[in-house]
């Protein structure tokens, strides 16, 4: 992106984010050994649940699904994987957000988006047979919200610099139990590098809407995953939301990366107890029984969406 004038909005991301050495936590090097063994020392009990050819694969998602409602994880775990419109939206103001990192000349929204499409159509993603299989119409209403995403974004965020070393949808593959669990993670965007034990990375999510606490949990989740990778913790942790051209900020300590190995323990457990079917599943009601696979036959979802469930369980 090119250099020039920050607008208000972008000078106060670059401030909420920005932090000199001597305000930098450093870490100690066993940090991530200790990490480890207490994931496998935690999850060894429930290691023989699983058949030999099993692999529990944990993600942010599926975390938050089993921490709710057991039962949304179970029928989750069991639905096909579609493509939708709202998750290629997504990902094409993502790839448009990394052309323009290297783009030379003005930064026109529209011309990024379309490059981003174009890109995607004829590559070899997950995306490529969806936008080929669209209609004119929804062709065209998915360049506009990547375009008004895109330039929401340019808007209101700092033009990402080469020298902080900006990476867009940073993916991490943790393994536990000689790889009876795969801890998975995709950031939006990281910015920094560590140096030695000293943190230096931020992880960044970008969310359209309003906030929930959930958020910081899955950048949580993040946060481990980049632990147990690197050895040392990203500094900081921050959902930017589009919407309101606000970030949402947490420094990344020792406590934070306890309390989420504790919450990955205890979730992983679960998961296990309820695919190896030690248990039944329980239900808990909340905003996600919008998204259940089984709203329309579980007698407590039904009962929450239509406004009669008094006992609402945010999560």
């Amino acid at each position: 992106m090119t250099d020039g004038p920050l607008t208000p909005a972008q000078q106060k991301v670059l401030d909420q984010l920005g932090a000199d050495a001597a305000h930098r936590p450093t870490f100690d090097r066993d940090l991530r050994a200790l990490l480890r063994a207490r994931l496998d020392a935690g999850l060894a009990p429930s290691r023989q649940q699983l058949r030999d050819d099993e692999v529990v694969f944990v993600s942010k998602h599926s975390l938050g699904l089993v921490h709710g409602c057991e039962a949304h994880y179970l029928a989750d775990r069991d639905e096909k994987f579609e493509v939708t419109l709202p998750m290629v939206i997504g990902t094409v103001t993502h790839k448009a957000i990394e052309l323009s990192l290297h783009w030379q000349g003005e930064i026109i929204p529209a011309d990024l988006v379309e490059h981003a499409i174009a890109s995607l159509e004829h590559g070899d993603s997950w995306t490529t047979d969806f936008i080929q299989t669209r209609s004119e119409r929804e062709k065209a209403e998915l360049r506009s919200d990547a375009v008004e995403r895109f330039t929401t974004f340019s808007e209101c965020f700092p033009p990402l610099k080469a020298g902080w070393r900006p990476v867009t949808e940073s993916r991490s593959t943790v393994e536990l139990l000689g790889g009876k669990v795969l801890l998975r993670g995709k950031v939006d965007l990281s910015l920094g590098q560590a140096r030695g034990s000293t943190a230096g990375k931020v992880l960044i999510d970008f969310k359209t809407g309003r906030y929930f606490p959930r958020h910081t949990d899955d950048l949580r989740f993040y946060a481990l995953l980049e632990t147990l990778r690197v050895g040392v913790p990203p500094r900081m942790l921050a959902s930017y939301y589009l919407d309101q051209g606000e970030l949402v900020t947490e420094e990344v300590t020792t406590r934070v990366l306890d309390a989420t190995e504790a919450r990955v323990i205890d979730g992983v457990r679960r998961m296990i107890d309820l695919v190896s079917s030690e248990r039944a599943a329980v239900k808990r009601t909340g905003p996600a029984c919008r998204w259940c696979p089984i709203s329309g036959a579980c007698i407590e979802g039904r009962a929450y969406l239509a406004g009669d469930d008094t006992d609402d369980h945010l999560w």
